[in-house]
């Protein structure tokens, strides 16, 4: 039998580490339940005169089982799944215990409930259903051992012993729900950026770089202030690909990216449409200083040493245009920067191209 491949022994690896995660996360609340869901049994039993086998019982189920669960699925070549199933024996174990209570009203509905609870929190709406059938199955193997005695009265003792359960509990519980919503929220918001960032140029990705556009469009035609848009295109990386390959190509595009942003300084917010083409925006800027800007970017990047293995120099074209208020939309905006940008391109590259309005003469450099 031929061993399995590694993309199958990471599944299993990673199947494995969130299984233990899993196991870890149901510990302390076991624990902290059986122990508080003991005090609650153990005054009945004391009320009722149980016999000391029963105590002994108590004991193993309330202080002991909780390690033995965790221990046996941590050794356990699937935790995860060993888990659930001592999620089982906990509602098995409480179903029986309500009945060796004698069906006292008050704990025996508070461990269905927290019991309930508690596989709804770590599962789902059928394991909860597979957990209470444990439940009902385990509580009526017991009161058929027993005879089914029947003592639904709950003394003022045995309300003190089940108010622990039934005022701590539900707050551990809450306590563990809420850090595992903070703990989802961060990593929500770690997945948003990174699907909103580029990888090759660390830049905002195109979609997320046209938002902030709109949003700038929408807010320089509410006040008046002035922004410009620059389109910066790698002059031949296509011929830098098939000379030096690809690699070197990406280094490029890293290079040039690292350049534009130091360019920008922070006046501007970058994104790649992809290959070798971006976009900056420049806030607060007018034609006048998104050109110096733009000039900047252009003559770094015409002297620096762009990969270095190969020594690759390169240049860029650059296409500016300033938001106008009179504009349809942002599109309408962006689609003025990529023409000037085409016009930057038709004319050799390495150059800088200003929007004009038809008719009008482009400003070149």
């Amino acid at each position: 039998m031929s061993a399995p491949g590694p993309d199958v022994a990471a599944f299993s690896s990673r199947r494995f580490e969130r299984g233990l995660r899993f196991v870890l996360r149901i510990y302390l609340p076991r624990t902290v339940g059986l122990a508080l869901g003991g005090v609650a049994v153990g005054t009945v039993l004391y009320t009722n005169g149980a016999h000391p086998g029963l105590w002994f019982a108590l004991g193993l189920t309330a202080l002991a089982w909780p390690h033995v669960a965790y221990w046996w699925a941590k050794l356990s070549a699937d935790p995860y799944r060993t888990e659930l199933r001592s999620l089982t024996v906990d509602s098995a174990l409480g179903g029986a215990w309500i009945a060796l209570m004698q069906f006292n009203l008050l704990p025996s509905v508070l461990l269905a409930v927290m019991l309930s609870m508690d596989k709804l929190a770590a599962g789902s709406p059928k394991f909860l259903a597979r957990c209470t059938a444990a439940l009902v199955a385990a509580c009526l193997a017991a009161g058929f051992l027993t005879g089914f005695p029947v003592q639904p009265h709950t003394s003022t003792l045995e309300i003190l012993g089940s108010l622990p359960l039934l005022v701590v509990y539900p707050l551990a519980v809450a306590m563990i729900m809420y850090n595992m919503a903070r703990k989802m929220q961060y990593q929500n918001r770690q997945l948003e950026t990174l699907n909103r960032t580029d990888g090759l140029s660390q830049m905002l990705t195109r979609q997320a770089w046209e938002q902030v556009v709109g949003d700038e469009f929408i807010f320089c035609r509410r006040s008046g202030m002035p922004s410009c848009l620059l389109f910066v295109h790698i002059d031949d990386l296509s011929k830098i690909n098939e000379w030096h390959g690809y690699p070197a190509g990406d280094e490029v595009i890293r290079t040039v990216a690292a350049i534009l942003r130091d360019a920008l300084r922070e006046d501007g917010v970058c994104g790649r449409y992809g290959g070798g083409d971006f976009g900056a925006l420049l806030r607060n800027m007018d034609a006048l200083q998104a050109h110096a800007t733009a000039e900047r970017t252009r003559e770094r990047v015409q002297s620096a040493i762009l990969e270095y293995k190969d020594r690759v120099m390169g240049t860029v074209s650059i296409g500016v245009a300033q938001v106008d208020p009179k504009d349809l939309g942002y599109r309408d905006w962006i689609e003025k920067a990529d023409r000037a940008l085409q016009a930057a391109k038709s004319r050799g590259g390495n150059r800088i191209e200003h929007f004009q309005p038809p008719g009008a003469a482009q400003r070149r450099a």
